[in-house]
């Protein structure tokens, strides 16, 4: 099992997450984080420092989020791994919590 970011983090990518991250798992691209599924080790403190309460177990991943599985592994294959925090994007606050923000996601 490992841990997956879901669709709230497009738009926010803070990056609380990746501070607390012992194996450095996490990739960013250029408004989303994905996270490993080759590297994570599964240890779940990333899921209580997302502000967006964007990052999931995979078996937990909610019902329409499935296919964030996929762009994780995919993705994290792709971008950069990162592993300091920085600032979140300017309008994080304001994508907080919207629904439907896939198509948003740049890749």
């Amino acid at each position: 099992m490992t841990y997956v970011v879901t669709e709230n983090c497009i738009r926010c990518k803070y990056t609380d997450c990746v501070d607390v991250c012992p194996v450095d798992c996490f990739h960013g691209g250029a408004n989303f984080l994905v996270i490993d599924p080759e590297e994570c080790i599964d240890c779940d403190v990333c899921v209580a420092e997302c502000p967006a309460e964007a990052i999931f177990s995979e078996e937990d991943v909610p019902e329409g989020q499935k296919q964030f599985i996929e762009i994780n592994a995919r993705l994290a294959k792709q971008w950069p791994m990162i592993n300091l925090k920085t600032d979140p994007l300017p309008e994080a606050e304001k994508w907080d919590g919207v629904k439907g923000k896939i198509k948003y996601l740049e890749e």
